[in-house]
């Protein structure tokens, strides 16, 4: 699957709703590709007092239930159209759910794809490689 395929999927699992007290979901979604060509999306949830899930981290939690974890691509979209890089956090978290997945294509605002080992240079963990 190509880049702007993927992010078409993941453009259409936004869904933003409203949740009790200020928290909403869904305002930006994720689409990922695994390496066997499986597609898994994800939605975004904010809550108050800084509890949240990335909608990059709901994707990878599909994923691992069908017993999956290298990422061949994955993409971020908020509810505008735009595409976000990966907070730090989801960078990290899709670094440590599978060795290969250093080599996952992350794309950019403008459909720039860039490998995950180029955006997490000087890993802490290299020590244990």
């Amino acid at each position: 699957m190509n880049k702007q395929e993927l992010y078409q999927i993941a453009y259409s699992a936004i869904n933003h709703k409203m949740l009790r007290r200020f928290g909403e979901a869904g305002h930006v979604a994720c689409a990922l590709e695994t390496t066997s060509g499986a597609i898994y999306t994800g939605i975004c949830i904010d809550i108050p007092c800084s509890i949240g899930l990335c909608a990059e981290q709901s994707a990878i939690a599909e994923m691992l239930k069908k017993g999956e974890t290298e990422i061949k691509r994955i993409v971020a979209v908020f509810e505008d159209g735009s595409i976000l890089p990966p907070c730090g956090r989801c960078r990290e978290f899709i670094a440590q759910i599978d060795d290969n997945n250093d080599a996952t294509f992350i794309v950019m605002p403008q459909m720039k794809e860039i490998l995950l080992r180029d955006l997490l240079p000087e890993r802490w963990d290299s020590k244990w490689d």
